[in-house]
């Protein structure tokens, strides 16, 4: 962690899916530029534990337990935020689920569509109800909700619901930016390729082969992208330097490829 003030020092930092992967690493990145994070998720000691190595290391950080398909946790979450810390400039909503793979869309139980639909789409919708007036009440701010590459084209892997969801990000994105861009507030999205992260696991049995054929396909870097560089791209997105950026989807995949052969 730096000792000197960073960029972003004074200002505050809400994370959701914090516990591990993309969002533990925009987490440590806000902290490392001198904001203060809350740290969000349902595995509520894995965000304490962050929370513990960022304080450790100088940073200012607390740790909250939310579940994003749930309108009081979130409601909660944002309460939370400014009782701690009197304000709030900057939300990454991250939080999501995979749901349903190598399943054709008519296999996909309605339980299983409303599930992704609720966290990934709905969940998005809740944070944003909720961090919006928590940021207009002071000095405006930023927004990036996380999408996926599946948001931009579509799924090729039986992934239609979750496809959806990042469909539905995208589009309540872009929305929401034109809604209050004239109101000091900032709201942009990433769109990852495939990422190392609990979801992107190329350790398991048949992973490795897996993603080769994945990033094949779809990064034109040919590999994996790293936690942190999706994270730098959100926390730049967050920063005065990208101020006059609204409504934007930038696309953090390694330049797409999409060779279908």
């Amino acid at each position: 962690m730096r000792t000197d003030p960073g960029p972003l020092t004074g200002k505050v930092a809400l994370v959701t899916g914090a516990s591990s992967g993309l969002g533990e690493a925009t987490a440590l990145r806000f902290a490392e530029l001198g904001a203060g994070v809350v740290l969000a998720a349902r595995r509520a000691e894995r965000c304490e534990a962050l929370a513990a190595r960022i304080v450790a290391s100088g940073g200012i950080a607390h740790a909250v337990r939310a579940d994003m398909a749930s309108a009081t946790d979130v409601q909660a979450m944002v309460a939370t935020t400014l009782e701690r810390f009197g304000r709030l400039d900057c939300a990454v909503n991250n939080a999501g689920v995979a749901g349903p793979m190598r399943t054709p869309l008519a296999e996909v139980s309605e339980a299983d569509w409303d599930a992704v639909i609720d966290v990934n789409l709905k969940g998005t919708w809740r944070c944003m109800k909720h961090e919006i007036p928590a940021m207009l009440a002071g000095d405006g701010g930023a927004i990036v909700n996380v999408a996926s590459i599946y948001g931009l084209k579509p799924s090729d892997v039986g992934h239609s619901t979750y496809a959806a969801s990042k469909h539905g990000v995208i589009g309540l994105t872009r929305s929401a930016a034109a809604d209050y861009g004239q109101c000091a507030l900032r709201i942009n999205a990433v769109a990852p390729g495939f990422t190392r992260s609990e979801m992107v696991d190329p350790g398991r049995p048949g992973g490795a082969e897996h993603y080769a054929r994945m990033v094949a396909r779809h990064s034109g870097m040919n590999r994996l992208g790293e936690a942190a560089e999706a994270a730098n791209a959100i926390v730049w997105l967050c920063s005065p330097e990208a101020s006059y950026i609204n409504g934007a989807v930038l696309a953090v995949d390694g330049g797409g490829a999409t060779r279908m052969y």
